[in-house]
């Protein structure tokens, strides 16, 4: 990191602990935590995976403001999440979906400031989402799905037996992964990146201005 770099991520950081700075990732984290409760079923995954938007917000303001203050605000609506609905998993789930979370935010966010332009976010997007898919389905695989199959006291059988009545192809974990996580990842990826590139040049300017 060049010495310019270095001053940029100082100022930032001075920025983000600013009142405004404060102010611009608490309203970004309230969005984001009101847009996780209304959440949507998928045809082709168990009905405990559903989409929904809450990631928006967060992209939104790591773009306005930083690959760090996308972790931060990505903390928050977990924390904020934590708070409202408790954990069912000893906070393992909710440890693995702000990993996930963050696999989306943080390279899109990197790529997007190196550059700042609307090539580099779109490039940006495509990297975390492709990032996500790759660290959901290895989080998932390894750590959720288990976990989960023990929080809830269900033989692993039966969680594959969950995706085979929505998708025949489901019949072991490798095909749960590839038929259920995968596109439930992706098709979250690409909703999510849409709808920011929609929006961000509209808001971005107001949480800018909190941040100045």
């Amino acid at each position: 990191m060049n010495k310019t770099n270095k001053t940029q991520v100082r100022t930032g950081m001075v920025g983000l602990l600013s009142v405004r700075g404060i102010t611009a990732i608490a309203m970004l984290s309230a969005i984001s935590i009101l847009l996780m409760l209304f959440d949507i079923p998928l045809w082709f995954a168990p009905s405990f995976y559903k989409i929904d938007l809450s990631e928006v917000p967060v992209l939104i303001g790591a773009f306005a403001l930083g690959p760090v203050a996308g972790i931060v605000i990505e903390f928050v609506k977990i924390l904020l999440n934590l708070m409202i609905n408790g954990t069912a998993t000893a906070f393992v789930g909710e440890f693995a979906n702000f990993l996930i979370g963050c696999s989306l935010v943080v390279p899109a966010a990197i790529i997007y400031h190196q550059w700042k332009s609307k090539n580099a976010a779109l490039t940006g997007l495509i990297i975390g989402t492709v990032s996500m898919v790759a660290v959901g389905s290895l989080l998932n695989a390894f750590l959720l799905l288990p976990v989960y199959s023990k929080a809830f006291n269900m033989p692993m059988e039966a969680l594959i037996g969950m995706g085979a009545a929505v998708n025949p192809s489901i019949n072991s974990l490798s095909t749960f992964v590839l038929f259920a996580v995968v596109p439930f990842n992706l098709l979250k990826g690409v909703v999510v990146s849409v709808i920011t590139m929609l929006l961000y040049k509209r808001v971005s300017s107001v949480i800018k201005g909190f941040h100045n």
